[in-house]
């Protein structure tokens, strides 16, 4: 019997024992499945996550005043603008700096009004964060020195309170003050953020303030020279802070790049657990294609006996044995991919993430479906190709 007649006899083994068969790729199709959803889910949210994060600017650092265990944040701690303007002068490592303020709070057009992230901010803070204009201009240097009562709008926003009408020289009420719409945004969804998110507005920092009636800084963000030196400008800064307010632990920061190391670190971990799992159950799938062969070799002993009396040698009935655990695991394999791509798409078309399903992946599966097929096939072929022929037909 050639390969060719035993993947045939193997087929229909396998059609022939349906339930059976089903049962024992079980493990299989479970375990590829996992795998392939494990991996492709796992690529896909990192790619999201890192695209962006890309978006947002991996040279990002933040500093902010935040209390301790043993100290309390005070009037005199917090960040001024003052403090700002310095480190803007005095560093070398930082690119582009802004002060920033911001409030979740409803924005007004005529009888209607939006929940708006609205920020107050410096002209950089549209290099900063990578803003994309749809038209026209953003916030500049001297409608921040004249407070100007100007308001950068997204495209979301917009089409909420004007339509089809442009929205340029309109006016929108920003806590009872009105403010004029110089500029729209692209508005960009930002994956890390989730599906909720309030649309977006920029007012100059004074302007903000002002109305606020609050002239502390919230935070600071600013932009590195490169991602390499984003360590030194957040030293650079704090330390501008310590030395200006005369506390060394009131002052904390966070860099993007750290953040997508985390998130990396995070990831990889999950992927390892939820693969392990997922290589735990192709090991009981291998298991039971183990004990599925040798039940067929006790059921076809009569059968095995027949062929080494008729001149069948051991590597025929070792290599008979073997193709029919192997088509088992490669069907399985099969069936456990098509399930393991189907997953993965339909996770990532709920995410809004884009699915990364790669051919290697898929190989990979088929390969690994196989060695499981020949490394737990190989002891039931074995002993079916070791079975002394006389015996063998007296088995009844």
């Amino acid at each position: 019997m050639n390969i060719k007649e035993s993947i045939i006899v193997a087929l229909e083994g396998v059609w022939v024992n349906k339930m059976r068969s089903a049962l024992t790729m079980l493990g299989i199709i479970i375990g590829v499945a996992a795998v392939i959803a494990v991996v492709a889910i796992g690529q896909g949210g990192q790619a999201a996550v890192m695209t962006s994060l890309e978006k947002i600017g991996t040279n990002l650092i933040m500093v902010y005043a935040r209390s301790n265990d043993s100290n309390t944040v005070t009037t005199a701690d917090l960040i001024t603008v003052q403090d700002v303007e310095v480190i803007k002068n005095s560093t070398t490592a930082i690119k582009y700096i802004s002060p920033v303020q911001s409030r979740t709070i409803p924005l007004k057009h005529g009888k209607q009004n939006k929940r708006t992230s609205t920020y107050g901010i410096w002209p950089d803070y549209k290099f900063i964060r990578n803003i994309e204009m749809e038209k026209g201009r953003f916030i500049t240097d001297a409608d921040e020195k004249a407070g100007r009562r100007v308001v950068v709008i997204d495209s979301e926003l917009a089409q909420h309170f004007f339509g089809h009408q442009d929205p340029l020289l309109k006016q929108i009420d920003l806590l009872g003050i009105p403010v004029t719409v110089i500029g729209v945004t692209k508005s960009d969804k930002n994956f890390i953020m989730g599906p909720n998110q309030t649309p977006n507005a920029y007012v100059p920092f004074s302007t903000f303030t002002s109305a606020i009636r609050w002239n502390y800084v919230g935070y600071i963000e600013a932009s590195a020279v490169s991602k390499e030196v984003t360590d030194i400008a957040i030293e650079q800064a704090k330390r501008i802070l310590h030395h200006r307010h005369r506390n060394a632990d009131k002052y904390h920061a966070n860099s993007l790049q750290k953040e997508m190391e985390q998130a990396n670190q995070i990831m990889g971990i999950l992927q390892l657990i939820v693969g392990s799992i997922a290589g735990i159950s192709l090991l009981v799938g291998g298991i039971g294609v183990m004990n599925i062969m040798l039940v067929s070799v006790t059921e076809r002993t009569r059968e095995i006996g027949i062929r080494k009396a008729l001149g069948a040698q051991y590597r025929d009935i070792m290599t008979q044995f073997l193709i029919e655990a192997v088509v088992i695991c490669l069907i399985g394999g099969a069936i456990g991919t098509f399930l393991g791509v189907g997953g993965s798409l339909i996770v990532a078309k709920i995410a809004n993430w884009p699915p990364l399903v790669s051919p290697l992946t898929i190989m990979v599966a088929f390969i690994f479906s196989a060695a499981i097929g020949i490394f737990f096939g190989i002891y039931p072929a074995n002993k079916a190709a070791k079975l002394d022929p006389i015996e063998a037909l007296r088995y009844e």
